[in-house]
């Protein structure tokens, strides 16, 4: 119960990660405020959370989000602790194909099919993607801290990706966006912290949500595990317990950091 007496906001807590973190959240005493673009899912993750409630947003509408805020902070109180966790995935569908065909032709010593990712984004997809991660994260962190710098306490947790740190084959909008936290994160928290707010980023390896696995084939997911020393993937309530760390004050010393849970994939 180290979060007793907390409130805190998740953004995407419907599903995956975001609903293991609010469950993590809430087993550890904070009143959790569940933001996903599905309200249906939204009040589903806030009725097992318990003591929650839901809020409809879209993370990509800076209004939408200070709305949100507001109407969190009418209903629990001020926010002590907000997790930018909403995330969309990239099209994948094509480059799952192309490097199973990359894979089959291993076994021959020649590799001759290419990706073609990056040629194949739409101007709407880049856009969408930047929008949705990059945006939403800059958007639910200014929010945060107009109401935590003003108490001079709080704690944000940026949702990244090993993608932001080496750049993920195929998905070059995907790994942009989540380097762009990891960057802004750097910049921000030394920033913040002089009133008093921390803010850190998780950077997950590839881990057990639809999101993530939901387009994997059989011969893709084998292929990953393989690469993770680990030899498995995460479990969304890994990387809650990540993100649980750094709301808390056992992660006081904790300022710009980027933990990446992700079985030994990259180490940084």
């Amino acid at each position: 119960m180290k979060l007793e007496g907390t409130v805190a906001v998740v953004t995407g807590g419907g599903s995956g990660i975001g609903e293991a973190t609010c469950m993590r959240l809430a087993e550890e005493g904070a009143r959790v405020a569940v933001l996903d673009l599905d309200e249906n899912a939204a009040a589903m993750t806030a009725k097992l959370a318990g003591d929650g409630i839901a809020v409809a947003a879209d993370v990509s509408d800076s209004r939408a989000v200070d709305r949100a805020l507001t109407e969190v902070e009418q209903q629990l109180g001020p926010v002590d602790v907000w997790v930018n966790n909403a995330g969309i995935p990239g099209e994948s569908e094509r480059v799952n194909e192309r490097v199973e065909q990359q894979i089959e032709e291993m076994g021959s010593g020649t590799v001759t099919t290419v990706l073609d990712a990056l040629v194949r984004i739409t101007d709407d997809e880049w856009r969408r993607m930047l929008a949705v991660h990059l945006d939403g994260t800059f958007y639910g962190t200014r929010a945060a801290a107009r109401s935590m710098a003003a108490r001079g306490t709080g704690s944000i947790i940026n949702v990244a990706s090993i993608c932001g740190i080496e750049g993920c084959t195929g998905f070059p909008q995907y790994s942009a966006a989540k380097g762009g936290i990891l960057a802004f994160t750097r910049s921000v928290a030394k920033e913040l912290i002089q009133q008093g707010v921390r803010v850190n980023a998780i950077a997950p390896g590839f881990v057990e949500t639809p999101m993530a696995v939901g387009s994997m084939s059989e011969v893709l997911r084998a292929a990953t595990e393989m690469q993770t020393p680990l030899g498995r993937l995460g479990r969304p309530e890994e990387i809650a317990a990540t993100i649980a760390f750094l709301a808390g004050e056992d992660s006081s010393f904790f300022v710009g950091e980027t933990v990446s849970p992700n079985g030994g994939f990259v180490t940084i």
